[in-house]
């Protein structure tokens, strides 16, 4: 699980490098300032948890439980939830999207978000489940 989140912590942070840039360039003069503030929002939040399952691939490294696996899927489903749908809500006047069906994802993507944050935390205070540190022959 830990190259998992790695990769995915990688290709969430190259993606919201690249819709950052869309957003500067590309949206800047297509939708209205209010619109563009909630997709920087989307942007932000995406590259904070991309840290955070980047983060959490390393821990993997020297622990390894539930809770921290847990707290990678949290975060993924997090940026998917919350900052999608924040990307579709600021679009929606050009696609013409039905924004009732994407208010309430919103709020379900921070839960995530806030959960990962939690489990990290209490993965901290747990005993691992199977160790991936290797040893030298002859060390103790």
């Amino acid at each position: 699980m830990r190259k998992t989140f790695l990769r995915l912590g990688g290709l969430m942070a190259m993606l919201a490098v690249a819709f950052g840039a869309f957003g500067s360039h590309g949206l800047k003069s297509a939708i209205a300032p209010d619109s563009l503030s909630t997709f920087e929002i989307g942007v932000r939040y995406q590259f904070y948890h991309a840290i955070g399952l980047i983060a959490t691939g390393l821990l993997l490294y020297w622990r390894k439980n539930k809770l921290l696996v847990f707290t990678g899927w949290l975060f993924l489903t997090g940026i998917l939830l919350f900052s999608g749908s924040l990307y579709l809500l600021s679009m929606s006047e050009l696609f013409s999207l039905n924004t009732a069906v994407l208010g309430p994802i919103t709020p379900l993507g921070g839960v995530a978000f806030i959960a990962g944050w939690i489990c990290f935390i209490f993965a901290t205070f747990q005993k691992n489940e199977k160790s991936y540190r290797r040893k030298s022959s002859g060390e103790e």
